[in-house]
């Protein structure tokens, strides 16, 4: 699948605002600072599509981009930035929350993991819960430009081994670098196989 447009649409705190349409919409995920925003403007080719920062934890609402005029591709903000305060992280977590469970629109999760590092706690925890809520989701290795081959195929052969000790089915995966514009083809195309079997009906 080729994006020919990629446009912004609307920002907001609150799943009932997000747009009324039928349409699919395919959410972005991950811990603060995996690469997220940097990984939506590659899928998109548009260098500002998503803002990227320096600073982890930028993204506080829920973000709609119409990809082709048929479908949206979400940005949700980023889980496990320590410097928030209790009260603006359990507003975020509702907020994550329920988009993911309520949102019917919400086609697909896509959980973004920094393939530098040995599975962390709470992406084990987050991956348990979308697992307990039957939540569809796929999981992307973002970063990997920074490991040598031998590294990552290490990395990932942990992760994976870890996953099995919960899963009987391991979820698709995918492997990306924003830098080289490795896994984009995969990830559109796999967007584009979910578009073609099934419609989302009001």
């Amino acid at each position: 699948m080729e994006i020919k447009s990629a446009e912004y649409v609307i920002s907001n705190a609150v799943v009932d605002k997000c747009p009324d349409t039928s349409f699919p919409e395919y959410a972005f995920i991950g811990r603060s600072n995996v690469g997220k925003s940097s990984l939506i403007n590659m899928l998109t080719r548009h260098n500002k599509l998503a803002k990227t920062s320096a600073t982890p934890g930028k993204t506080l609402l829920i973000n709609h981009f119409l990809i082709n005029k048929e479908w949206f591709l979400v940005d949700l903000p980023g889980y496990g930035f320590a410097k928030r305060s209790k009260k603006e992280q359990e507003k975020l977590t509702q907020m994550i929350s329920s988009y993911i469970l309520k949102r019917r629109q919400m086609t697909n999760l896509f959980l973004l993991i920094d393939s530098r590092h040995a599975p962390q706690k709470i992406d084990m925890e987050f991956i348990e819960w979308l697992g307990e809520n039957e939540v569809p989701f796929s999981i992307v290795f973002t970063k990997i430009d920074k490991l040598s081959r031998s590294q990552l195929q290490k990395n990932l052969s942990h992760y994976k081994n870890h996953l099995q000790e919960l899963w009987e089915e391991l979820p698709p995966c995918f492997i990306s670098s924003s830098e080289t514009k490795a896994g984009r083809e995969e990830i559109l195309d796999y967007i584009y196989r979910i578009n073609a079997s099934c419609r989302i009906t009001d």
